[in-house]
């Protein structure tokens, strides 16, 4: 069956090299998912992560506690890095995250997000109806707090 993605484009108002970093802060992504809890729990427990690098979340999401462990497969600072499920609750979660220093100096940062719920056609169903909204709400938050903190410190 096919691999459903999203794709998102949020604008910042900030270096490419600060986005980039920021983007891979343990504490900010935790910061961001406040209404989850998601947390650290094993693995790169704060800081930035790098090449190689595993965490382990935990998070609450429809009143379920999953754990999910990503490893970041890719890294060229500043332009692109990868992270990718290597154990939860995903049969398939690879999410590219993309920067492009803009001519006005702003930051145009593009979140690819391929992944895939496990039991088949059940998997497929919950995806197109349930996880494809969801998903892409809690980028655009964990966004929206990217944005929010990368431009009030350039102030």
């Amino acid at each position: 069956r096919p691999v459903p993605r999203i794709e998102l484009e949020t604008i910042l108002s900030a270096q490419i090299e600060r986005c980039f970093d920021l983007s891979l802060s343990v504490d900010a992504h935790a910061a961001s998912m406040g209404k989850s809890g998601e947390r650290p729990i094993a693995g790169v427990m704060s800081g930035a992560m790098s090449l190689g690098d595993t965490v382990t979340w935990e998070a609450r999401h429809f009143g379920l506690t999953f754990r999910l462990t990503s490893t970041i497969s890719a890294y060229e600072r500043p332009v692109r890095f990868v992270d990718e499920q290597t154990r939860g609750p995903f049969a398939q979660w690879h999410h590219e995250h993309l920067f492009e220093k803009q001519t006005d100096g702003s930051t145009r940062m593009i979140d690819r997000i391929d992944y895939r719920s496990p039991a088949g056609l059940l998997g497929a169903l919950v995806d197109r109806l349930v996880l494809e909204r969801y998903m892409r709400r809690l980028i655009q938050t964990r966004n929206a707090h990217l944005k929010v903190t990368l431009e009030a410190s350039v102030k």
